[in-house]
């Protein structure tokens, strides 16, 4: 009797131990079972024991009622798992903000309302809006971008032009959130109707297309050191959009007009990303876009580096990739051919621009840096260098 006691003590001790989860405790049921038949068995053979019928029946009832206290459980489990989620993605939902939203303290979004109609400076145009400066109240100068992404009839303003909006105000969410001495920070936003207004800081000296123009004109002196600075700024831009943003993002629309340079000529890279964001951009038009652009309409992070590899050119050479010159017969057609074909036949000097030859160590970094331009001008995009690459090239160069 005492080790009949003993075994019921340890088969009891035995179940208890298996309750922690819901696998577990199938588990504990099936062993439970096992361990109730030969408890049984061995009371039967007892002479105490006094019913067996009735017992092995509560027992039964005892299992058939885990049974379905397990199964209850996880049907509610995941009745409930289900109501959770939904709720959360209908949390989640980012609402279609109409008013400024603002990611500088310096910005009252009231001043910014008012301050928006007011286009002081225009500073360019394109097929999707206009680029002005402005000042607020507090005196703080911005630089305005109005984006007009659906135009009168199209599908997107009438079919679904809830779901683009949201889906082009959350890109706007990313873009204000990226962080990085060569970009320009996106400050605050405003939605209307059928356009948005983006707000940046806005950058005296201009953009990288201004000063080159100037250049040109003889009323800028930009020295090899000062363009290669520009040159290391921009793919250290590209570099952190590439490589240290999750997940990645584009430019899209790399060009010299993109490129802002403060008072320190460092550049700042404008626009990145917005493109994807405007059906009717005109970065297809861009004579730096890479030859894929063209045909097939793809875009990787390759492409971005051709765009580069096109503004390295132009700093080395100072000409315009539009110049009618490169249309002439044998210059190749473009400014990216015209110079790989000196680079082959060893007289790159000879494209290089007048006003920067001097020095023959910073002749040298300069047949370097064609050699760079034209390996990134390649027509594959598997042929020319990551962004990440390029750094450590450029830098070597000089000291940065």
């Amino acid at each position: 009797m005492e080790n009949n006691n003993t075994r019921r003590e340890i088969c009891i001790l035995q179940k208890s131990r298996k309750t922690s989860t819901v696998v577990l405790l199938l588990f504990m049921i099936l062993w439970f079972h096992c361990a109730t038949v030969e408890c049984e068995e061995r009371l039967i053979k007892s002479p105490s024991a006094s019913r067996p019928s009735e017992f092995r029946n509560g027992i039964r009832r005892i299992i058939i009622s885990v049974v379905l206290g397990v199964l209850t459980g996880l049907v509610s489990a995941f009745v409930v798992a289900c109501l959770i989620r939904f709720f959360v993605g209908y949390m989640n939902r980012t609402p279609i903000l109409k008013g400024p939203v603002t990611f500088s303290p310096k910005i009252d979004p009231k001043t910014l309302q008012l301050a928006l109609a007011n286009e002081n400076q225009l500073l360019g145009s394109s097929p999707d809006g206009k680029y002005y400066r402005t000042v607020l109240d507090n005196g703080l100068t911005i630089a305005v971008r109005r984006l007009e992404p659906f135009v009168s009839g199209s599908p997107e303003r009438h079919n679904n032009s809830k779901s683009v909006k949201r889906k082009i105000q959350q890109e706007l969410e990313v873009l204000a959130s990226l962080r990085h001495r060569n970009l320009m920070s996106l400050r605050a936003y405003v939605r209307e109707s059928n356009r948005f207004y983006l707000v940046y800081d806005y950058v005296q000296t201009g953009s990288l297309e201004d000063a080159m123009n100037r250049v040109r004109e003889n009323q800028l002196q930009l020295g090899w050191e000062v363009r290669l600075r520009i040159a290391v700024g921009v793919i250290k831009g590209l570099q952190y959009l590439h490589f240290t943003c999750n997940p990645q993002i584009l430019h899209c629309n790399l060009k010299p007009s993109n490129v802002m340079l403060d008072g320190e000529f460092e550049p700042r890279l404008a626009d990145c990303g917005l493109p994807k964001l405007v059906p009717n951009s005109d970065r297809a038009t861009s004579a730096y876009n890479a030859p894929e652009c063209f045909q097939n309409q793809s875009y990787s992070d390759r492409s971005d580096v051709f765009s580069f590899g096109m503004i390295l050119a132009v700093l080395l050479t100072g000409r315009d990739p539009t110049d009618p010159f490169f249309s002439e017969a044998g210059h190749g057609g473009s400014l990216g051919r015209w110079l790989r074909h000196l680079q082959q036949a060893g007289e790159a000097r000879e494209g290089l621009d007048k006003s920067i030859l001097g020095e023959e160590v910073e002749e040298d970094e300069m047949l370097m840096a064609v050699r760079i331009a034209v390996v990134c001008l390649s027509d594959l995009p598997a042929d020319r260098p990551s962004s990440d690459e390029l750094v450590p090239m450029l830098t070597q160069l000089h000291s940065f």
